[in-house]
């Protein structure tokens, strides 16, 4: 809920989301990194992360 409140709150969504994407290639790239070191807590955090990154990329895109 914070996060639809804060998506009406942001006045220009469309300048958020070049910057979440780009976010979004930068959590992939991260994953990676970790998926290749075979670290399983990277992995998790950043997985974590991409699923809130997914759920305000969709919220700015239903806007």
């Amino acid at each position: 809920m914070e996060d639809v409140i804060k998506a009406f709150r942001c006045r220009e969504p469309e300048k958020r989301i070049p910057v979440l994407r780009l976010e979004l290639d930068y959590e992939l790239a991260l994953l990676h990194e970790a998926m290749v070191n075979n670290d399983p807590h990277r992995v998790k955090q950043c997985k974590d992360r991409l699923k809130d990154l997914r759920q305000e990329m969709l919220m700015l895109e239903a806007l």
